[in-house]
């Protein structure tokens, strides 16, 4: 696909580290950079100290847009500065709605990008994520601290599982894929059932009909967990990208049992492009 709009979500409380690295991803690519600063409300009061707290907590909204408006400007000058083709717009969205208004601005961007400001931040984290994978149709890139990320990677882990969201992870990452030096389609145990009598020789030759370089592995856990094996043949590969489904599962089995997508976004190791 064809990245054209790449945004980028800064909240009210973080630093300029993903907007600087999101400029450069940016200027690399002649992309235009969709940036939505987003500050999270508190909620209203409730119960017999409503009334009593309820000046307080409008004072406090009133503290926030002020807030919001100066963190704006000031990225607005910033974008000024950087020389990219650039757009800012801004949301005082309330916690439970944050998600479904990040995932809306999304829709008119080709990608999410995630960095290590956000990801400093779990509540940022999880309303940017989800938005992103949920609400807004398109992908996400997660760009964890000492990492760079690029749009052209050279050496690319493909984590497979015939899942739906695989197939549209590599949709999502085609473009990339075809220009890569190779493509490792990573099975971990993989189930028969599922994947047929030769795992992974299906997607690898639908790849290799695009002109993709695709190498099948077929890794064992042996007892540890599919995000630590992944994350270790990403480092045995040299790997600049992991291209990957995000929640196979529902979002609350993940939430109480974990699961890889929980495991990869809480404690990434490499540049993540996720899609579902």
């Amino acid at each position: 696909m064809s990245l054209r709009t790449i945004m980028c979500v800064v909240g009210s409380k973080v630093g300029d580290a993903d907007l600087k690295i999101a400029i450069d991803l940016c200027a690399q690519n002649d992309s235009h950079l969709s940036v939505l600063v987003i500050l999270m409300a508190s909620p209203p009061p409730i119960g017999d100290y409503a009334s009593t707290i309820s000046d307080a907590w409008l004072e406090e909204r009133q503290h926030d847009l002020k807030k919001l408006e100066k963190r704006t400007g000031v990225i607005t000058q910033l974008l000024e500065q950087a020389g990219i083709s650039a757009s800012v717009e801004s949301e005082y969205a309330e916690f439970v709605w944050a998600a479904e208004e990040i995932g809306r601005h999304g829709r008119y961007s080709d990608l999410t990008f995630v960095g290590p400001e956000v990801l400093k931040s779990a509540d940022l984290r999880s309303k940017v994520v989800e938005g992103a994978l949920f609400e807004s149709g398109r992908p996400l890139l997660i760009s964890p601290s000492g990492t760079v990320p690029t749009l052209t990677p050279k050496h690319v882990l493909l984590a497979w599982d015939s899942r739906v969201e695989s197939a549209r992870a590599v949709r999502e990452a085609m473009g990339m894929l075809i220009k890569a030096d190779d493509v490792h389609v990573t099975l971990v145990d993989p189930d028969v059932s599922s994947n047929g009598p030769e795992p992974g020789a299906d997607v690898g030759a639908y790849l290799a009909r695009h002109g993709v370089k695709a190498i099948v592995d077929r890794l064992p856990s042996g007892g540890d967990t599919v995000a630590n094996v992944l994350n270790q043949h990403a480092v045995d590969i040299s790997a600049d990208l992991i291209v990957m489904g995000g929640y196979g599962h529902s979002r609350l089995r993940e939430r109480v049992f974990g699961g890889v997508t929980k495991s990869m976004i809480d404690a990434p190791k490499f540049p993540i492009l996720m899609a579902r």
